[in-house]
């Protein structure tokens, strides 16, 4: 019997796998303040998972479409003149929430199944799901490894990166849709809703720790492993939706290192 046969260990997998994805990108959407964009993401992407669940396609394919057209949408609005990112982003999350949720109204008996696109289904996670989401490490981890100078040129020094050459509205896309494939492929461990914890809290968590981007990095994928795991155990341990635990646990240890990293850092310098 293969280690992958029983529902805990492919949980576990998804969990580690996850962490480590959401721990990487997390670091560029709080270093660019891209959280509330982030937080937009999840709730427009709903609709094309709820539509892909409807009609009998893989949810990370109707996630995938619905986040694209997201993301674009977001970046072409955000470019209008008398437009800004975070009007754009608020209209894009209230819209995108309320179309997935009129499209669960028009199926009776669907609701029963809202619970797992929301909050995550870890425990239902099949070989499948752990292919996309080990394929999308590996694709996530080597874009940011080649492309890092141009993105983090791009997010930290705009005016200087246009003279440079370089199309920052052009890098800013790819960034963009590189946090929506990444919220997208966590939905099976987290659901569309809590994606954003697990995203944003290890990397706000690891920001506390340090100001080198290797180390910081770092730290957010190990915060972020953790979190899935400690939530996990929390889920079996106490009877309780593993996502929402999860999604808890990333909070704590943000909270614990809001508290510690501080004192600790001070201390080290002295």
């Amino acid at each position: 019997m293969s280690w992958f046969d029983d529902a805990l260990h492919r949980a576990i997998a998804e969990v580690i796998l996850a962490g480590a994805l959401a721990g990487m990108i997390g670091v560029q959407v709080v270093v660019r303040r891209l959280s509330f964009f982030t937080m937009a993401l999840t709730h427009a992407t709903f609709p094309g998972v709820v539509a892909a669940s409807l009609i009998g396609v893989n949810v990370f394919l109707g996630g995938i479409v619905a986040g694209a057209v997201v993301a674009l949408g977001v970046a072409a609005l955000s470019r209008r003149q008398g437009q800004n990112a975070a009007a754009a982003t608020g209209v894009v999350l209230s819209a995108g929430f309320a179309l997935g949720a009129g499209l669960v109204a028009t199926q009776s008996g669907f609701s029963r199944d809202l619970s797992a696109l929301l909050v995550g289904s870890i425990l239902t996670v099949g070989t499948q799901d752990l292919i996309i989401t080990a394929a999308m490490l590996v694709a996530v981890a080597a874009l940011l490894a080649v492309c890092a100078r141009p993105l983090t040129f791009a997010g930290f020094d705009p005016g200087g990166a246009r003279a440079a050459g370089l199309s920052v509205g052009t890098w800013d896309v790819v960034l963009l849709l590189t946090v929506e494939a990444v919220v997208v492929t966590i939905v099976p461990a987290v659901g569309t809703i809590l994606a954003v914890a697990l995203i944003v809290a290890p990397a706000a968590a690891a920001r506390l720790w340090s100001t080198r981007l290797p180390v910081i990095t770092a730290l957010a994928v190990a915060f972020a492993i953790a979190s899935g795991l400690g939530g996990l155990w929390a889920s079996y341990v106490w009877n309780v939706a593993a996502g929402a635990s999860i999604a808890l646990t990333a909070t704590l240890i943000l909270a614990a290192s809001s508290v510690l990293a501080r004192p600790i850092r001070k201390a080290a310098v002295a």
